[in-house]
């Protein structure tokens, strides 16, 4: 990291502030583990005391067991696989073709006025439920899950970049047409590379988004995945199994919003 450089090329003060900073980071670091472990070994201790009914609430340890027996017979690679790939096949989508939707608004403000009031109503309406009509539209199968995804994320998608679009600087946007700029310039030039962290953040909410647009697709459809798992363990009563899959798909949720994020610096760094 940028604050472990050689700190005899920088002033004693600027040392001292760096070392700060970084046991502040591993200060926090270190709590959040702290509170994570603590979590887990509280809740393991309140179902050995009795205080909570491990059939009802489970428990870390039987949640232990289930999943090594899942991976033995092979059963949750493919579940975990199945809801991987549908969530990013609809995160990508969403990204995409919201970005895309973006500049087509931003490059014509015409179409951008008439589809406003479109977009906050479309934004507004509970995505998930719309699934049922997709499903029925679409058929009993994995492109209903990745196009609920897909819903569940656009909109936000086109709305947030959409706006950073028309936040930037009009001045800079008058000197390239000055200078004789054309209109794919200002965008290439000014208003894409100005708005990459607004396109990263955007990324960021899609995470969770996809998560909840393809776990509420496999709830209806699905024959594998972790939400399939979750209603199938619900009924017949393994609530390991349920547990077990909230808890994968927290894990999965957590990486692909750490990636981001180091795509988001390797990003920042770029343009500096």
């Amino acid at each position: 990291m940028w604050y472990k450089r050689d700190l005899k090329s920088v002033s004693k003060e600027q040392a001292a502030f760096l070392n700060r900073l970084r046991k502040r980071k591993n200060a926090v670091l270190g709590i959040q583990w702290l509170l994570l472990i603590g979590f887990f070994l509280l809740w393991e201790s309140a179902a050995l005391l009795g205080w909570i009914d491990p059939f009802i609430f489970s428990q870390p340890s039987r949640m232990f067991h289930a999943g090594v027996q899942m991976l033995k017979d092979g059963s949750l690679w493919t579940h975990i696989g199945t809801t991987l790939g549908e969530t990013v096949a609809g995160f990508l989508l969403g990204t995409v073709l919201g970005t895309l939707t973006a500049v087509l608004l931003w490059w014509n403000r015409f179409i951008s006025e008439v589809a406003e009031p479109y977009l906050v109503v479309l934004n507004s309406l509970p995505k998930t439920a719309l699934a049922p009509i997709i499903i029925v539209w679409l058929g009993n199968n994995q492109t209903s899950i990745i196009a609920v995804a897909l819903l569940t994320s656009v909109i936000v998608t086109v709305m947030s970049v959409l706006n950073g679009f028309l936040q930037v600087d009009a001045e800079k946007i008058k000197l390239i047409q000055i200078f004789g700029g054309t209109k794919a310039q200002v965008l290439t030039k000014v208003v894409f590379p100005a708005n990459i962290p607004c396109i990263l953040n955007a990324l960021k909410i899609n995470v969770g988004l996809s998560f909840v647009g393809v776990i509420v697709g496999e709830f209806l459809v699905a024959q594998s995945g972790l939400g399939f798992l979750i209603v199938y363990g619900s009924q017949i009563f393994k609530l390991d199994w349920v547990m077990l899959s909230v808890m994968i798909l927290a894990i999965m949720a957590a990486l692909m919003y750490e990636g981001i994020a180091f795509l988001e610096k390797k990003c920042l760094k770029w343009q500096q």
